[in-house]
């Protein structure tokens, strides 16, 4: 392999993992800290009305990037795949294929987020005081959404051949820019959620110019050409591999969505205190979020290469790492709320709402990372349409079930709306357990091997 690319099928299975997964896990603590900075600098130094502009409409545009990161990742899967089987053409025409077919929908995200700025925030319920700068962030935000997409591209494809450190450096480089813009817009033009947005979308153009400088010195292990960004066999393959994680993030975050409708219906300080959780959960969810990926890439690999053993073994290996990782974040969660809180907002309602909130999701910290080592195992596989299949299920019927219920009770807790995800969650690892004691004892094939032996 080449020096940017990684074997994973060789070698101990622990410090390999570890050392993959360390930088993907830096890069998703700065990506973050990228989305928290503007609401610690809104909350210091903007309105309340501002936060929750920022709050409701960061949720939106984060549910496009989840869902374009999720179908991207199919890359990841598709090349971990080629070159653990040493193909380096398929490699070449998977990612034209996935930058043809992202170009075009770049284009398409645009014109929706812009064009329909304000039906989008009257459908989120943002409170009324809030709506316009809700409107604001949305807007602007959709304006640079081709530069996100492009972001993710990039790391995706670093990712599938094994190095995870370069798409820590390009989220480095954004986080840095972004606290910079967000200080200046913010704090000292107080151009409020204006000001969040116009620094996320700059942040993520100069990430994106200094990573394509950065690439273009690198060796990679395929070549591309003209013919690997015409739709071929490869775009449906993508779209097989991809379209199922997609639809799983979608409904994920649609989920969060509602979720933010039905605390908006509490009144402004319970939607500020949510976006400022929202926030901490993100740090909460980065061991899970970085095993998924990981294990992806490393699965893939493995699958590829026929080592189906040590594909498995990797599942159990993830699994220790996220329980014990998941205990300390809980621990955090649950009985620091108040003081991690405090560190966002200077208003203690907001601050007593969002500590609120984490005492009923903390318990995610630990269950999530069972279920996501489920999910990076079963994806690595290319078996993504049962990863779909389980995430819609909890969804649709357990999480927002809740998560409704409790938010229409008298006095309406917000930890009882936020015990919804854990619940929601160990349903998830229930079926997955299931699905993997029945698949593992028929030993299925692999559909993603069987898609190179055509």
């Amino acid at each position: 392999m080449s020096e940017t690319a990684s074997d994973f099928t060789e070698g101990r299975i622990l410090p390999r993992l570890i050392r993959f997964m360390v930088p993907i896990l830096g890069a998703l603590i700065l990506q973050a800290a990228y989305g928290a900075v503007d609401v610690l600098v809104v909350g210091w130094f903007g309105s309340t009305q501002g936060l929750s502009g920022v709050s409701t409409g960061s949720s939106v545009i984060s549910l496009v990037t989840f869902v374009i990161t999720a179908l991207a990742s199919s890359i990841t899967i598709m090349l971990g795949n080629a070159i653990g089987s040493g193909n380096a053409k398929q490699a070449g025409k998977a990612v034209g294929n996935a930058i043809a077919f992202f170009a075009i929908a770049g284009i398409v995200l645009t014109v929706i987020l812009v064009g329909l700025a304000r039906p989008i925030a009257r459908l989120m319920q943002a409170p009324e005081e809030a709506l316009q700068n809700t409107v604001n962030y949305i807007r602007i935000c959709g304006m640079g959404i081709i530069f996100i997409i492009a972001y993710n591209i990039i790391s995706c494809i670093m990712r599938g051949l094994g190095n995870s450190r370069l798409p820590l450096i390009f989220v480095a480089i954004a986080c840095v820019a972004n606290i910079i813009g967000d200080y200046v817009l913010i704090a000292i033009f107080h151009m409020d959620e204006s000001g969040a947005a116009i620094a996320t979308v700059a942040a993520q153009a100069i990430s994106v110019v200094l990573s394509l400088a950065i690439l273009r010195r690198q060796k990679l292990p395929f070549t591309l050409t003209k013919d690997d960004f015409i739709f071929s066999g490869e775009l449906r393959r993508f779209l097989r591999i991809g379209f199922p994680m997609a639809a799983q993030e979608l409904m994920t975050q649609i989920s969060f969505l509602a979720l933010i409708a039905f605390i908006n219906n509490l009144g402004l300080e319970a939607s500020g205190g949510y976006g400022v959780a929202n926030k901490i959960v993100s740090f909460v969810m980065l061991v899970p979020s970085s095993l998924v990926q990981s294990m992806s890439s490393f699965v893939a690999q493995n699958i590829g290469a026929g080592r189906r053993d040590r594909a498995r073994k990797t599942l159990y290996t993830g699994m220790s790492i996220g329980i014990v990782m998941g205990i300390i974040t809980f621990s955090l969660s649950f009985f620091f709320g108040r003081e991690i809180s405090g560190i966002f907002s200077s208003d203690p309602r907001v601050i007593a709402r969002s500590a609120e909130y984490l005492r009923g999701f903390a318990p995610e910290a630990v269950v999530t990372s069972i279920l996501f080592s489920f999910s990076g195992y079963f994806s690595g596989q290319g078996k993504t349409l049962f990863v779909m299949v389980q995430s819609l299920a909890q969804t649709l019927l357990v999480r927002l079930p809740v998560a409704y219920a409790m938010s229409i009770q008298p006095d309406a807790s917000l930890a009882m709306i936020g015990l919804a995800a854990p619940l929601a969650t160990c349903f998830g690892i229930a079926i997955n357990l299931a699905y993997f004691a029945k698949s593992e004892g028929k030993g299925k094939d692999n559909p993603l091997r069987a898609s190179q032996e055509q």
